[in-house]
């Protein structure tokens, strides 16, 4: 049988990440579905792309989604987003940093054109894959690609006339390791699973996270999960 497992925010923290894909033993029949915020905020942004990249090319069947800190990249390589200074001095300066440029512009172009190409959501089975939630305010909920990077609080405006058997497969908003244990076990009942254990989050400069700061991998065939505690700092 072929083995499926979602990872969402690495955030820059690259080590955790290879420490993570090591526990899963991944092999080139297994699908990996990384759902999105590669860059920012770790020390090594690039290097979780460069494990990306390394992963697809020696044949691991490796499928990535959009999130918004790669569309924060995207708009700042344009300089086209309210807030870019503020983002340039914290957020975006770690991703510049992990490149050694000055500019996000100058972040070599391979990096800007992948995720420029990245889908915002993808159908795997009964699961639907997506960075940040669904709204469902709209008609067809996966017609807003801004709100398929951003939303939140979006789970009691869940239509489940539309949604039917699938299962929603999410991170952008961290929660305790406890929560997505609470939401697994509810999984077949509700309907979806936030896998963002706020894997970056155990840095001291967001000591208003604590009791975050873990990778989570979320195993799609036997619907369970495994995490892995921040190895970067």
């Amino acid at each position: 049988m072929v083995r499926q497992f979602a990872i969402s925010d690495m955030h820059g923290c690259s080590k955790t990440f290879t420490a993570l894909l090591d526990k899963l033993a991944l092999s080139t029949s297994d699908e990996l579905y990384l759902l999105g915020d590669y860059v920012d905020r770790g020390p090594d942004s690039k290097g979780v792309l460069d494990t990306i990249f390394r992963l697809q090319k020696e044949g691991y069947q490796v499928h990535c989604l959009c999130g918004n800190h790669e569309e924060l990249v995207l708009q700042a390589a344009k300089g086209d987003f309210t807030g870019l200074e503020r983002w340039l001095l914290t957020d975006g300066k770690d991703t510049m940093d992990s490149f050694g440029v000055g500019s996000i512009a100058d972040i070599p172009a391979e990096y800007l054109h992948w995720m420029a190409a990245l889908p915002y959501y993808l159908e795997v089975g009964q699961y639907l894959l997506v960075h940040a939630g669904l709204d469902f305010s709209l008609s067809d909920p996966l017609s807003r690609k801004e709100k398929m990077c951003w939303i939140r609080h979006w789970y009691d405006d869940i239509r489940y006339d539309w949604l039917k058997e699938r299962i929603i497969i999410h991170g952008h908003t961290p929660v305790f390791t406890q929560t997505i244990e609470d939401q697994l076990s509810a999984l077949n009942k509700n309907r979806y699973l936030d896998i963002d254990s706020g894997c970056v989050f155990s840095h001291e400069r967001f000591i208003n996270k604590e009791g975050l700061g873990y990778l989570c991998a979320f195993d799609m065939v036997n619907q369970t999960i495994l995490f892995q505690q921040n190895v970067d700092y």
